[in-house]
């Protein structure tokens, strides 16, 4: 055991309860002790089913919540599936999976189904963790319990320097996840990253519970966990980079056939698609819908290295675009649902935007006296939506209904409900 895991043993806890740094009394002022090795040092990369085994039966037996974490190769290769699962439990020890090697991992989710999972910014790793049969169904998120708490930087690396008083290493965050064998600094790494989160779960429990927010975050935790997975997003390409450029449907139609091509190089080469071909050479192309090939390999992102046979199968997309009917262009933009953008609220309906100007106002000032971000409150699309059709009457009761209507937790109803009321109210009601 390194000094840093003594001192971590002899008191778990740099801070009282774990405190946000601003709040009085409650920082450490030590210097944060660097955290170099796990406690019981790196565990061999789980690998074959018997390891497998071997670990679910360990886990299954051991005590209290479960750290989780899962590593991706975001940049490198293409979709977002895990390249290695990180677990720590009371009584089981830390273990680091590779779920190449073993890709089904419902055996350990069933194991621990019931036990409450800890997990930093869950909604990042569940999709990856559903992947390979991991779904909790109990969970706490320490970086959203931070951001209820009023932190006011709540990643990894400083919620646990802040509230524990040590410092992660965070030299390995952006590596390519799918290398193999992943070198030694990178498991170090990875098994810090669950060493102290339960630990971190449990400050965070007493500050929330200290503050009188306890039971919101908990309704926020069971959101997450019960949340179906999200619908496929449509017509992904409408989100390149640079698209605002691009304005004519026949350059849109470009963005769309260039990417829909890259899109499938990229899934059969399992890479990034950015390493395909850039966004900005997509948006570049589609500006200048080029004649031939010599005029697309003049432009940025297509010369120098691509290869004739590359700049053809470009080329190829860009020709399919300018062969399509009228009909078959992409239109302008996506179908709205919801309210206009709000720049345009005060031409349309002034009396909607002068609505969600008081109702901004009033959710600002209530997060600031709950010291927590606007956004964790009450997302801003439902108070845009309440305001641009607001119920009739706009009381308490009905304003209530449309706020669990759109999703908004018990307790974000409770607290954004007078707020709303009152800026809902026409000038002779106030």
């Amino acid at each position: 055991m390194t000094d840093a895991h003594d001192t971590a043993a002899a008191s778990s806890l740099r801070t009282t309860g774990g405190a946000p740094p601003d709040d009085d009394g409650s920082s450490a002022a030590e210097a944060p002790i660097p955290l170099l090795e796990p406690r019981e040092g790196i565990p061999p990369v789980i690998a074959d089913e018997a390891a497998l085994a071997e670990m679910i039966a360990a886990f299954a037996a051991g005590t209290g919540p479960v750290a989780v974490d899962a590593e991706r190769a975001s940049g490198y290769r293409y979709g977002q599936r895990a390249y290695l699962v990180q677990l720590r439990r009371e009584g089981a020890g830390s273990a680091l999976i590779d779920p190449v090697a073993c890709p089904d991992l419902s055996g350990l989710g069933e194991a621990l189904s019931g036990v409450e999972w800890v997990l930093h910014a869950a909604t990042q790793d569940l999709p990856c963790l559903r992947e390979i049969g991991m779904v909790p169904t109990r969970l706490f998120d320490t970086e959203l319990a931070g951001r209820l708490a009023g932190f006011p930087r709540v990643g990894l690396g400083a919620m646990v320097e802040n509230v524990l008083g040590f410092v992660l290493e965070k030299g390995h965050s952006a590596v390519d996840w799918s290398t193999r064998p992943l070198p030694e600094p990178w498991l170090r790494y990875a098994a810090l990253d669950v060493e102290l989160l339960v630990d971190l779960r449990d400050a965070l429990e007493k500050e929330l519970d200290r503050q009188g927010k306890l039971e919101w975050a908990r309704q926020e935790f069971d959101a997450i966990a019960s949340a179906p997975p999200p619908e496929p997003r449509k017509d992904p390409w409408r989100r390149t980079s640079g698209m605002h450029k691009v304005r004519r449907r026949r350059q849109m139609a470009v963005v769309r056939e260039l990417w829909q091509t890259r899109d499938r190089i990229a899934q059969r080469r399992d890479v990034s698609p950015g390493k395909v071909l850039s966004d900005a050479a997509i948006v570049e192309a589609a500006l200048a819908v080029p004649a031939n090939v010599h005029a697309l390999a003049a432009l940025n992102g297509f010369g120098q290295r691509v290869g004739r046979r590359q700049l053809e199968q470009w080329q190829a997309a860009v020709d399919r675009a300018k062969a399509l009917s009228e009909s078959q262009l992409p239109q302008p933009g996506q179908p709205v649902t919801g309210p206009p953008p709000p720049r345009a609220w005060a031409d349309k309906d002034p009396e909607a935007a002068a609505r969600l100007s008081a109702a901004r106002a009033g959710v600002s000032a209530l997060a600031e006296r709950l010291n927590m971000p606007q956004e964790n409150l009450i997302t801003p699309d439902t108070v845009r939506r309440v305001c641009w059709e607001p119920p009739k009457p706009a009381d308490a009761e009905s304003v209530a209904a449309a706020l669990a209507a759109y999703g908004a937790r018990a307790w974000q109803v409770e607290q954004v409900t007078p707020v709303l009321v009152a800026a809902l109210a026409s000038p002779e009601d106030a």
